[in-house]
């Protein structure tokens, strides 16, 4: 073996990809909460579908709840940040990991301010609810539909129970975190003729509003001084904080 072969580097330093761009590959945005140094907002985005124990095909573009939970842990210890920005465009997906999510976010100590943008369907709902205040989009849409199951379903009555009280947990959530009634939400979540060849409903923007689900109509401008409000008021209640920080 030559001298050459022995120092050559198994990989050159331009192969290598930098700090920022593995943060993209593997959080897809460019900063971390624990790095959030010019801001007291931290901007979390839950896009495409949301993947949960089974790992999607490449092609799918996907939030994975691995990558999520450890940001919002961050956020809640981490002084810096003050306020969590929800941007959600989302088709749906995993029952649980989306349930985890949601949960996670509407037990944070810190304000905490979603907007609905082009689509918040299926778990996306729980996801949006969660927040402590919330906005849609004036042509973003929630689908509220039945829990579906893939993959092998036992055809005897303890697969439609499971089913039951895991569509039930769905609707409790979202009723405690919103002001939509019960009956309200199941009358939109079992509706026939609103969606083709499915049950369930297709909710637009203001009809959103109207029926409990999100707080109020608005874009990126309302969220985020909605947001600022939020975190302007949680400073005042807690002055000898401030004072500390």
């Amino acid at each position: 073996m030559s001298k050459m072969d022995v120092d050559q580097p198994n990989e050159s330093p331009v192969d290598k990809p930098s700090g920022i761009i593995e943060k993209i590959q593997q959080l897809g945005q460019t900063n971390v909460p624990q790095l959030a140094q010019d801001t007291n907002i931290h901007c979390l985005t839950i896009i495409g579908q949301i993947e949960g124990h089974m790992q999607l095909p490449p092609q799918n573009k996907t939030t994975k709840y691995e990558h999520i939970i450890p940001q919002l842990v961050a956020i809640e210890q981490n002084p810096k940040i003050e306020g969590l920005l929800v941007v959600l465009n989302t088709v749906g997906g995993d029952v649980e990991a989306g349930l985890a999510i949601s949960e996670m976010i509407s037990t944070l100590s810190k304000p905490s301010v979603s907007i609905v943008l082009g689509g918040g369907h299926s778990i996306g709902v729980p996801i949006a609810v969660s927040c402590a205040y919330s906005f849609i989009a004036e042509t973003a849409t929630m689908t509220i539909h039945p829990i579906r199951l893939t993959g092998l379903v036992i055809g005897v009555p303890q697969s439609f129970e499971y089913m039951d009280k895991m569509q039930e947990r769905v609707v409790k959530f979202v009723t405690r975190n919103s002001d939509v009634t019960e009956e309200t939400f199941k009358d939109l979540m079992f509706a026939k003729g609103n969606l083709t060849r499915d049950i369930g409903t297709n909710v637009i923007g203001a009809d959103a509003v109207k029926y409990g689900l999100i707080d109020e109509v608005g874009g990126l401008g309302k969220a985020l001084s909605k947001l600022n409000e939020l975190i302007a008021l949680r400073g005042s209640q807690r002055p000898e904080e401030g004072m500390i920080q």
